[in-house]
């Protein structure tokens, strides 16, 4: 089963006093290329979810974005209680005052306020760990209805292939008939008397460098292969494209040798089959 590298998945957190989104989206490539964007807080965690990225898509450009809205009371802001506590023993002995107004002076000094918590709470990133697991299935079975939409359309052109190949292997005794014919009327029109049995030898001989059997038999291994390679269980594009590549060189192979204006036709259609191959497996993971 092929699974495409397009895909895109979503899941929202929603924890007491905030909310958390992670969004997914990635597009075809030839190698893992992750851009992540996360709040500074959690800088410290990108490192561990970009691994959980890398195993799950394997290959692609992936676009991951954690997004956090505050809904409660929670606040980045929290006061730093021992440098206050210090700042009013410390303005208690220089004036005297009642604790309010030790504390006004105190807030107004350095230090006072904590903009960011220490650490990230663990079982706040438990929860984000799940929520991560939720968007990458999320985008994985995107990926996998993709893969579906591919194959149908690989099973489609690989038929047309082998249809085609076999109107090739049909032709050729007629393509072969008419080559002959054609040189021994290109012999005739020469008139000249050549020894019957040396005229022979030599036509076999030019007819061979027109033989596509071995041609024909290569191609319609590699068009099983592709086939084989399709229904595994794992996705594998790149093997998949190899194998696209010696299609490629069989047909052209066969085109040259060809000398018959009909089955070129057939060839000409079989690389068009071929090359919208090609293109949809670039998306193929």
């Amino acid at each position: 089963m092929i699974q495409s590298m397009t895909g895109y998945g979503k899941h929202i957190l929603q924890l007491p006093s905030k909310k958390i989104t992670i969004e997914l989206k990635s597009l075809n490539s030839k190698n893992l290329d992750i851009n992540a964007r996360l709040p500074q807080f959690y800088r410290e965690k990108e490192l561990e979810l970009r691994k959980m990225i890398a195993a799950a898509l394997v290959r692609g450009k992936v676009d991951f974005n954690l997004y956090v809205e505050i809904t409660g009371e929670e606040t980045t802001a929290e006061v730093n209680q021992g440098v206050v506590k210090n700042y009013m023993n410390q303005l208690s002995r220089i004036v005297k005052g009642d604790e309010i107004k030790l504390l006004e002076m105190a807030l107004r000094m350095p230090d006072t306020l904590k903009t960011e918590k220490d650490a990230i709470d663990e079982e706040e990133y438990k929860s984000i760990v799940e929520a991560m697991n939720e968007a990458l299935s999320n985008i994985v079975e995107f990926r996998n209805e993709e893969g579906k939409v591919l194959e149908e359309d690989f099973v489609n052109r690989l038929k047309n292939l082998n249809e085609l190949l076999e109107a090739v292997k049909a032709m050729d005794p007629e393509r072969l008939g008419t080559v002959r014919e054609r040189l021994e009327k290109a012999v005739a029109d020469l008139k000249v008397e050549l020894d019957a049995n040396r005229f022979e030898q030599e036509l076999i001989y030019y007819l061979e460098k027109y033989d596509i059997t071995e041609e024909k038999v290569r191609l319609a291994n590699h068009l099983k292969y592709f086939e084989t390679t399709l229904n595994s269980k794992e996705s594998n594009g790149k093997k998949l494209g190899f194998i696209s590549q010696e299609i490629g060189r069989e047909i052209n192979t066969i085109g040259s040798k060809a000398n018959y204006a009909p089955m070129q036709q057939l060839v000409v259609q079989m690389k068009d089959e071929l090359e919208k191959i090609k293109e949809q497996m670039l998306n193929v993971l």
